[in-house]
């Protein structure tokens, strides 16, 4: 009977260190000692190449990383909040409008320390690094014009105006951060003719001399063709700066201090005219997000 005894704790003791070690590893990767991380992004080019560039800086450190992509971005910090993925490319600018509902403010320190505040106060959340990179709203004009009027900023637009053939989306003219923020600094826009077309020909209708100006957005993988399409500085600084930055759940980054060098550094890699470039390798060249990541995080590591 003793025996038996024995024998039944031998075996119940063997079961639950098997039962730990498995549930050790459903949070660590074999042999390496850390944790999974879950890197989410939003359902576009951009969103997902910055994602796929923390995914494989997590990786290169050790850690065993989940990748929750394609997530819709009205629903992304909730997913974050809800401790459903651990962190994610966000914008400074969504962080200040959509999320926090805050007046509109313009210079990117000031809206990147807000953010930085209020999510730590609001969501238990961190704000990293914020790159150079700035995805905002942005007029684009035909290279051609821009030389033959000289026109580089939207100051410069407003002064031709009337020239100048504009290839509307419809809402850009009654959203309050669209026609009408400009007008109220630069002054009436006055087009020499307005038109509406779908946002996904804006280009081709410039390309094809139907229009002179366009609405769209600073990092848009078109823009590295500078002999066609010209980027307008907007020098009144009407427009949100919407930076791209990490955010991470608290909780992951106080048990892993260290994540923070490593995404900072892919940051510190990341302007505008490099996640532009990017977006054009996939967008334009049609190559998949994860060849052009990899390539990039291969030559800053």
């Amino acid at each position: 009977m003793k025996n038996t005894t024995k024998s039944f704790t031998a075996v119940a003791i063997v079961l639950l260190l098997m039962f730990t070690l498995a549930a050790c590893g459903s949070k660590n990767e074999e042999g390496s000692g850390q944790p999974t991380v879950r890197v989410g992004s939003k359902d576009f080019t951009e969103n997902l190449l910055v994602g796929e560039l923390y995914a494989l800086a997590l990786e290169d450190a050790g850690y065993k990383v989940e990748r929750v992509f394609n997530i819709a971005g009205s629903v992304i910090h909730t997913s974050l909040i809800n401790d459903e993925i651990d962190l994610y490319p966000e914008y400074t600018g969504t962080g200040l409008l959509t999320i926090l509902k805050k007046p509109l403010m313009t210079d990117p320190e000031e809206v990147y320390n807000m953010v930085k505040n209020e999510y730590e106060q609001q969501f238990q959340v961190t704000w990293l690094d914020y790159s150079k990179a700035n995805d905002g709203a942005g007029l684009v004009v035909r290279t051609a014009v821009s030389k033959e009027l000289g026109i580089t900023t939207i100051s410069d637009l407003q002064k031709h105006a009337s020239r100048l053939r504009f290839a509307s989306q419809g809402e850009v003219d009654q959203r309050e951060d669209g026609i009408p923020a400009l007008e109220k600094v630069y002054g009436p826009l006055k087009w020499k003719s307005s038109k509406v077309y779908d946002n996904s020909l804006k280009y081709e209708v410039l390309s094809n001399d139907e229009a002179d100006v366009a609405p769209g957005y600073t990092t848009e993988g078109m823009l590295v063709n500078t002999d066609e399409f010209t980027l307008l500085e907007d020098d009144k600084q009407v427009w949100p700066p919407y930076n791209l930055a990490p955010v991470v759940r608290n909780e992951v980054l106080n048990a892993n201090p260290d994540i923070s060098e490593m995404i900072n550094k892919v940051s510190a890699a990341l302007d505008t005219a490099t996640i532009t470039a990017l977006n054009a390798k996939v967008d334009v060249d049609k190559e998949e997000y994860e060849d052009v990541a990899k390539e990039f995080y291969d030559s800053i590591k």
